[in-house]
C-alpha cells in the first residue's frame, strides 16, 4: 500500500529561484507539447507517444531562443511528458476530457522531482537535484519506495509530497462488532458501534470556522465594492491585496476541516471493529439541491468516506458500502418496519412498535445490521 506524506519546505531566495524557474518550464513544456500534438492531429498525422514526446526535447534545448530549458532538471521534463501522455490515455477510454493548456496564473504551481536523485540527508534536510540541499520540517518515514514526488507552491508556502510504499498495519486483535456510520448535515457522523452511540459534531458550527467565515465574508464585499468603484474591473494593488487574504482564509478553512474529517476516522478506527458499513451516498445528486449544497460540499461527505475506506484497508478492517437504496433511515431498527412517509423535518424516529430513536442513530443502527 502507498502511504502519502507532505513536508514542507524551507528554500533560501537563490533555491526558490530555481523551484520557480523549475515550475514556469514545466509548465511550457506541457503546453509546447499540447500545441504539438494539436498541430500533428491537424495535419492528419498520428498520435506522438510518450517517448516521442521525450524525444522532441533534447533539439528543443539545443535551440538558442530555448537555451534556459538546461538550466533544469531533464528528468522533470520527462515526467511532465509521461503526465501528458496519461492525461491522453484517459481521454482515449473517454475517462476524462481533453487535455487544456496551463494558464500562469490560474493552473496549480508545482512540478515533479526525478526520484532516483532525491535523497533524505536527515530529520530536516532533504537533497533535490538541481536545487541542492534544503532545510524541511522534521521529516520521518519508515523504510519504503518513494514514487510520485512533488514541489508545490501553496499559499506562500513550499510543500514536498510524495508517496511510500509500505506493509499494512494491522492490530494484534480486532473486536467482533460492526460498525454503522451515518453520514448528515446537523452532525457530521453518528456512529453506532455494539451497543455505544457516537456522535461526531459539525466543525462548520464551531466558533472558529464561523469566526474565520465571517471574516471571508467581510473580505469578499471589500473586494465587491473595489471592483465597483473601479468600474473597469482591473485589479488594483488593493483589490490584489485583499484577493490574497481571501485565499489564505479559503486556505486555513479547508484545512481546519480536512484534520477534523482525519481526526474523526483516526478515532473511528482506534475502536478496532472487524467491520464498518456506510451509505453508498450520491453526492452529485444531493449537491442539486440549491438549499443544501453549500452545507453538503463543507461536509466533504466523499472525503470522509474515501478516508474511512483508505484506512479500513490500510487495518485490514472490512469497509462495505450499503446499497445506495437501502432504507437505512426509513426502517426500524426494532422491528424491521419500512417508514414510508418520514420527512427529512422528522429528526425523531417514531415507530408503532413503540419505539422513539434519533433518527441518524437508527440509521446507523440498521448499517450496523446491514447484511450485504
Amino acid at each position: 500500500m502507498t502511504k502519502g506524506y507532505k513536508v514542507r519546505l524551507y528554500p533560501t531566495k537563490e533555491q526558490e529561484k530555481l523551484l520557480w524557474k523549475h515550475i514556469h518550464t514545466c509548465r511550457f513544456i506541457w503546453n509546447y507539447m499540447l500545441a504539438y500534438q494539436n498541430e500533428n492531429y491537424a495535419n492528419g498525422g498520428k498520435y506522438i507517444s510518450e517517448f516521442g514526446m521525450n524525444r522532441l526535447i533534447t533539439p528543443l534545448r539545443k535551440q538558442d531562443e530555448h537555451s534556459w530549458l538546461n538550466e533544469v532538471s531533464f528528468t522533470s521534463l520527462q515526467v511532465v511528458c509521461r503526465d501528458l501522455n496519461k492525461t491522453f490515455q484517459l481521454f482515449f477510454k473517454k475517462q476524462s476530457k481533453y487535455p487544456k493548456f496551463k494558464s500562469k496564473h490560474r493552473c496549480k504551481h508545482s512540478y515533479p522531482v526525478c526520484t532516483p536523485r532525491f535523497r533524505i540527508i536527515s530529520n530536516e534536510l532533504v537533497q533535490i537535484q538541481k536545487i541542492g540541499k534544503v532545510k524541511c520540517k522534521n521529516i520521518s518515514i519508515s523504510q519504503g519506495k518513494i514514487s510520485n514526488l512533488r514541489i508545490s507552491f501553496v499559499n506562500n508556502k513550499w510543500i514536498l509530497s510524495f508517496g511510500v510504499e509500505c506493509e499494512n498495519q494491522t492490530f494484534n486483535e480486532l473486536t467482533d462488532k460492526s460498525m454503522g456510520i451515518d453520514l448528515g448535515i446537523k452532525e457530521l457522523a453518528v456512529v453506532s458501534f455494539g451497543e455505544e452511540k457516537l456522535v461526531f459534531h459539525n466543525i462548520n458550527k464551531s466558533k472558529r470556522v464561523k469566526t474565520l467565515e465571517h471574516k471571508l465574508k467581510h473580505i469578499q464585499r471589500v473586494i465587491a465594492r473595489k471592483y465597483r468603484t473601479n468600474g473597469n474591473y482591473e485589479k488594483t494593488k488593493q483589490i490584489q491585496k485583499y484577493e490574497k487574504i481571501q485565499k489564505e482564509l479559503y486556505y486555513k478553512i479547508s484545512n481546519i476541516r480536512q484534520n477534523y474529517i482525519h481526526q474523526t476516522t483516526h478515532t473511528l478506527i482506534s475502536y478496532r471493529p472487524n467491520r464498518v458499513i456506510m451509505e453508498d451516498l450520491n453526492v452529485v445528486e444531493m449537491m442539486k439541491n440549491k438549499h443544501l449544497s453549500k452545507v453538503i460540499g463543507e461536509q466533504k461527505f466523499y472525503e470522509f468516506t474515501r478516508q474511512m475506506k483508505c484506512k479500513c484497508e490500510w487495518n485490514e478492517i472490512e469497509f462495505v458500502k450499503a446499497d445506495r437504496f437501502y432504507p437505512s433511515s426509513k426502517k426500524c431498527s426494532c422491528c424491521g418496519k419500512i417508514k414510508k412517509n418520514l420527512k427529512l423535518s422528522d429528526r425523531i424516529y417514531r415507530c408503532d412498535c413503540g419505539l422513539s430513536i434519533d433518527r441518524d442513530y437508527n440509521a446507523a443502527i440498521n448499517l450496523m445490521k446491514y447484511v450485504g
